[in-house]
């Protein structure tokens, strides 16, 4: 095994427990505005954001675009007069207050902020993020937050990547490693960056491209590193 010096952790998927999160900020968001949440409409709104956060990671479209048309396209498709912009800052208010923590993410952080210089790397909402991590009081446990939104390039762009290592201090490459569960932005971006990646796959999914660890529990970070 390596000697890593530099750890960069996705929030979502990874940290925090985002599909929890999420069905919380829908069933809230609906309720308040006298809407049935259905199971069908959920698989409608899960088609058309995972689109548009696929066109977001390949650069064809901006933050703004996925989050303020989503639920416009959402409404737009099922014939429902709501307000989709300002439906999704009642829902982004909401998704910050889902605080749903992935089983062992505290006693991981705890272990490794000791051994370790921690860094947030993520995709989310900056607002959003920034409170979740707040009120889990999480920010103790990394050195710096990097948000693609704030940056202006997103994971897995070189550039965003770039801006995360000009603004470590003393980054070597070869002892840094990404943590994160998505394949699309933080492996495939861990590869662009020519940085070890390591999977967390609580699914047990295949592999489409090569990758340096896989776990399926944060708790396999112990032993590993």
């Amino acid at each position: 095994m390596k000697e890593y010096k530099t750890l960069l952790f996705d929030i979502d998927g990874t940290l925090l427990d985002f599909k929890k999160a999420e069905d919380y900020a829908m069933h809230k968001t609906f309720s308040d505005h006298h809407l049935e949440l259905t199971s069908e409409i959920f698989e409608i709104y899960e088609e058309i954001n995972s689109k548009l956060w696929k066109d977001f990671e390949l650069g064809l479209i901006d933050k703004k675009t996925v989050v303020y048309t989503r639920f416009v396209k959402l409404f737009n498709k099922l014939g429902i007069n709501e307000d989709g912009v300002a439906f999704e800052d009642e829902y982004q208010w909401n998704l910050g207050h889902g605080t749903y923590l992935i089983k062992h993410a505290i006693e991981i952080l705890e272990y490794l902020s000791k051994k370790y210089d921690l860094y947030v790397v993520t995709n989310g909402v900056a607002s959003t993020q920034y409170n979740r991590l707040k009120l889990l009081d999480l920010n103790k446990y990394f050195k710096d937050i990097f948000i693609s939104e704030e940056i202006g390039y997103q994971k897995p762009k070189i550039e965003f990547f770039d801006y995360c290592f000009r603004h470590i201090e003393h980054f070597d490459k070869d002892t840094a490693l990404i943590i994160g569960d998505s394949l699309t932005s933080d492996m495939q971006g861990g590869i662009n960056a020519q940085i070890d990646t390591c999977w967390y796959n609580p699914q047990h999914d295949k592999a489409s491209i090569k990758i340096d660890y896989i776990i399926h529990d944060l708790k396999e970070l112990e032993n590993m590193l």
